[in-house]
């Protein structure tokens, strides 16, 4: 299944969880942070501006970013994998 977000909306792969810290030790579940990096699956045609031109996306499908921890609230899962939506707002980088 493709999924194609709307307006101004990007759909991101969230980065594997670490599963030991760097000393070795092993988490549970329930001690993990989720990872606020991730890859640009999807995203919207952009941002309609008041004066209804279309401004494009600075981010592109492939791109890594670097997002808030609790951006993104709005998960949904495709062909069995997790993915989020969230706004473009909510994205604070790109790593190149």
């Amino acid at each position: 299944m493709k999924i194609r977000p709307l307006y101004d909306r990007v759909v991101i792969r969230r980065k594997e969880e670490e599963e030991t810290t760097a000393g070795g030790i092993v988490l549970p579940g329930s001690a993990k942070e989720k990872p606020n990096q991730g890859e640009v699956v999807a995203v919207g045609e952009g941002k309609v501006l008041d004066n209804g031109d279309v401004r494009a996306l600075a981010v592109k499908v492939g791109d890594r970013v670097v997002f808030g921890q609790y951006a993104g609230s709005n998960t949904i899962e495709v062909d069995g994998e997790e993915l989020i939506i969230m706004g473009e707002g909510e994205i604070y980088a790109v790593v190149e």
